[in-house]
């Protein structure tokens, strides 16, 4: 399924070439897709590796900084994290760099998979505040650790406010767009944020959040990886259930301001989703459905 325009489309023949070419040990071990998301395309290799290919340059950019920032992250968490153990180069057929990393064991975040919501939401807390407090070791909020999120919202009005069109056109019958404008619009209202910039994985969502025995296990994707103010590492708590959100927001004990502008990060993410990929990935449209309506809903009891 190509979701970009510049996309190089990728194959069992294509992950198997590059295998033999550079780690020729592997390439005989058994191979299976394992899932594909807006940037990347995963292989499972034998039963220890993941093999992880860039839809994009761009997206190739986010792997060389995993390459980089995870092994240094990983001894300071205590939760599980992806490990790179190569760093494909480019070649003819795939003029990308791409990643092996170990696979790492759990299913995604999901009602068939995890026991108990609020402590769900309060251990997704505590990898977020122990995250935000890893030293920055020198990084800052330059070249691929820059990244929009981890920025203010007023810089992306003008692309927001199109989104927004774009979803009254394609979903306004299904979704209150101009309650979603107004919440997006009184963030924008709010002083900008004044805390420290800290690390940010950046897409917290639940396909990136892996359970084992039904409670948090690891975190994984971190091509999101920034440096910036955290609102909106919280934006995604909107994809999961209320009691989950609840508890999430009771342990970190956020105030309004920083909820509200989480929120308004919530509702960009939905609308740009629905608006980039209205055509290409209906399933991750739906996705961005869901976590509008779930934003609607809250709203309308708070």
């Amino acid at each position: 399924m190509t979701l970009h325009e510049n996309e190089i489309p990728v194959d069992e023949t294509l992950v198997r070439s590059l295998l033999t070419a550079q780690r020729p040990q592997w390439a005989d071990l058994p191979l299976s897709p394992a899932g594909a998301g807006t940037d990347n395309t995963m292989y499972r290799l034998g039963d220890d590796l993941l093999v992880r290919l860039p839809r994009t340059a761009g997206s190739a950019r986010s792997l060389r900084k995993e390459q980089e920032w995870l092994p240094r992250l990983a001894p300071l968490l205590s939760f599980p994290i992806p490990e790179p153990v190569h760093a494909g180069t480019p070649t003819d057929a795939f003029p990308l760099v791409w990643s092996v990393h170990r696979w790492i064991d759990g299913d995604e975040a999901g009602p068939d998979t995890v026991r108990d919501w609020p402590a769900f939401g309060a251990g997704l807390a505590s990898v977020v505040r122990e995250l935000h407090r890893v030293d920055l070791m020198g990084a800052t909020r330059t070249d691929d650790l820059s990244w929009y999120r981890g920025g203010t919202l007023e810089p992306c009005d003008r692309w927001i406010t199109g989104c927004l069109d774009d979803c009254r056109t394609t979903v306004g019958s299904e979704l209150d767009v101009d309650a979603l404008e107004q919440l997006w619009r009184a963030a924008l209202t709010l002083p900008e944020p004044s805390g420290p910039r800290v690390w940010l994985h950046g897409d917290l969502k639940p396909t990136n959040l892996l359970v084992r025995g039904g409670g948090l296990h690891a975190v994984i994707d971190f091509g999101a990886l920034s440096v910036g103010f955290p609102d909106a590492e919280h934006s995604t708590v909107w994809d999961l259930p209320p009691r989950a959100r609840q508890a999430y927001w009771d342990t970190l004990g956020l105030d309004d301001p920083v909820w509200t502008r989480a929120r308004a990060w919530a509702v960009a993410v939905g609308v740009s989703g629905i608006s980039y990929y209205w055509d290409t990935f209906p399933a991750f449209v739906a996705e961005c459905r869901a976590r509008l309506q779930a934003i609607l809903a809250d709203a309308a009891t708070r």
